[in-house]
């Protein structure tokens, strides 16, 4: 029976001269990208949709490529090598969403919107109180997916440079924060697009290199792999055993009920994963975007279950763990053991490769996640709530309804501030986030995802008395339940693990909510449109029922 590699360690002397290379390389391409794309275009269509002339297949690619982001590379395939069966369990979740994006919002979203999640309930339900709402949700999820992307970028780095000083991941995040600024400031949606696309390229080319040599290190026997990863483990046959993580208790496994319903239904209310559709010219190319997204996204997760189970099996589960507590650093370990070991040449050329692999993967994301909330900001909240045409009350003045609103330079000069503030702001966030796990940060974000937007935006697209008050009401009925439930769970405060362990305030037992958010995000619709004193407009919904489901008027 083979045995584990020795515990390896990170790379270390003449050697990280290489890894300080590869990661330059990929910041210059993505920098050189930027600046060519963004000579093209400085008009909204441009900034915020990329001109609306990808293709199925290249949108395709861009959809997994801000999919598939650091919570999958690396703290999925972690989860799994410290918890086996529970950790492919998560990776599920993942999957099984884009089911719903197919089903109920890829073609819809397209027609009935022109940017952002808003412009598809301000089709119908033309309020601004409803787009700062809207705008102001997207901008919550936005934050906590940055903050998971970042963290993980931080863990990265440190690890390739052989350290566990706090000062190394600092510096890694303020990084990441200030290129992610500059590829939206300066290449908008275009730019951040054919980024994604060379990411997704290289995050799937790199795994299917992973998984090839891991399958040949074993010969293609994965019952071999398996018993492998159980005996290195440190819990035997428990490992490839559900509840190692989730099971100890009915108030665990709820937890991961809440986790699982949160992934499966969060999809469809990511900000940044909706306004893909809108970079494509028909709703049928968005539908095929879709279908390209999940054949991608799916054959990534079956190889990071791979690569989750070689980890343990070759790296162990006690190293693993002493590299990164959260396990957010199993596969560039991987890498080093299956190039040939610590202090190879093939060993250390592989763990930079990959590990620079991840770092584009970080760094693409976090692009799109800071282009969409700064969308959000700037044409919701700003240009629609803010600067918006106001309602027509005792005659006001036309010239004075033409000055309050904003032209396309203005709204896209605020959206590149916005990316600024936003950007900074998840710098300072991600800082006092770093021991978390980047899968769980991700999970969070996905609860509020699915709390406070997909109500929301199903009642709007499905339900013909939903109203403005109900819109409102549905929104902050689940984004405020999800913030003040993550608020006082054991995530913040009680834990050693906690962002706060010296401290204890937490009464919420899991630390995922969506298992109690999400429905009250719908049930707060249903109230909020029942006690409404005006009644929904037909002849609205009819608009958006007809161009929803033809694209007639569609832009």
């Amino acid at each position: 029976m083979r045995t584990a590699t020795p515990p390896p360690v990170a790379p270390a002397g003449d050697h990280h001269d290489l890894a300080i290379v590869l990661f330059a390389v990929i910041v210059l391409v993505t920098l050189g990208i930027t600046l060519w794309v963004g000579r093209r275009g400085s008009a909204a269509e441009d900034f915020y949709a990329g001109g609306r002339d990808f293709t199925p297949l290249q949108n395709g690619f861009a959809l997994s490529g801000d999919y598939l982001s650091a919570a999958s590379f690396l703290g999925v395939a972690g989860l799994i090598a410290l918890y086996g069966y529970d950790g492919v369990l998560y990776s599920i979740g993942f999957l099984v969403a884009w089911l719903v994006v197919l089903m109920l919002v890829a073609e819809l979203v397209r027609n009935a919107g022109r940017y952002t999640l808003a412009d598809v309930l301000a089709l119908r339900l033309r309020r601004r109180k409803v787009r700062a709402a809207a705008g102001g949700a997207s901008v919550v999820v936005t934050l906590l997916y940055l903050v998971a992307q970042m963290v993980g970028a931080g863990s990265l780095v440190a690890l390739l440079l052989g350290t566990s000083s706090g000062q190394a991941r600092t510096w890694t995040i303020v990084a990441v924060g200030g290129l992610m600024i500059v590829y939206v400031t300066v290449g908008g949606m275009r730019a951040t697009t054919w980024i994604q696309i060379v990411k997704a390229f290289l995050l799937i080319a790199g795994s299917v290199l992973l998984t090839v040599l891991l399958m040949v290190r074993f010969h293609g026997d994965v019952a071999e792999l398996m018993r492998q990863a159980a005996q290195h483990s440190g819990a035997g046959q428990r490992y490839l055993e559900p509840g190692l993580k989730y099971g100890a208790s009915f108030t665990s496994r709820l937890d991961f009920f809440s986790l699982g319903l949160a992934l499966v239904l969060g999809t469809a209310g990511l900000p940044h994963i909706l306004s893909r559709f809108y970079t494509v010219p028909t709703a049928r190319a968005a539908r095929r975007s879709t279908m390209w997204a999940i054949g991608l996204v799916g054959g990534f997760y079956l190889m990071a279950i791979a690569l989750g189970l070689g980890a343990t099996a070759l790296v162990g589960s006690a190293e693993v763990r002493h590299a990164n507590a959260a396990g957010n650093t199993a596969v560039p370990l991987l890498a080093l053991v299956l190039g040939g070991g610590n202090g190879s040449t093939g060993g250390v050329v592989l763990f930079a490769l990959i590990s620079a692999i991840a770092f584009a993967t970080i760094l693409a994301v976090v692009a799109g996640l800071t282009l969409a909330s700064s969308a959000a900001f700037a044409h919701d909240i700003w240009a629609g709530a803010w600067r918006g045409r106001p309602r027509r009350r005792g005659g006001v003045p036309a010239s004075r309804r033409a000055r309050r609103e904003a032209s396309e330079r203005q709204e896209v000069g605020v959206a590149r501030i916005a990316a600024v503030g936003i950007g900074t702001l998840a710098i300072a966030l991600s800082l006092f986030a770093q021991q978390l796990n980047v899968a769980f940060l991700v999970g969070l974000a996905f609860a509020v995802a699915a709390s406070a937007n997909l109500p929301v935006l199903l009642y709007t697209l499905f339900w013909r008395r939903f109203t403005a008050r109900g819109a409102v009401c549905s929104v902050y009925g689940g984004l405020i339940p999800a913030i003040l439930l993550v608020t006082f769970s054991p995530v913040v405060s009680g834990s050693k693990v906690a962002l706060f362990p010296g401290m204890d305030f937490h009464w919420f037992p899991l630390e995922n909510p969506g298992i109690i958010s999400i429905p009250l995000g719908f049930l707060a619709g249903w109230i909020g449109t029942l006690t409404s004193p005006e009644q929904a407009d037909p002849d609205r919904y009819a608009e958006l029922e007809v161009r929803s489901l033809t694209g007639a008027g569609a832009a």
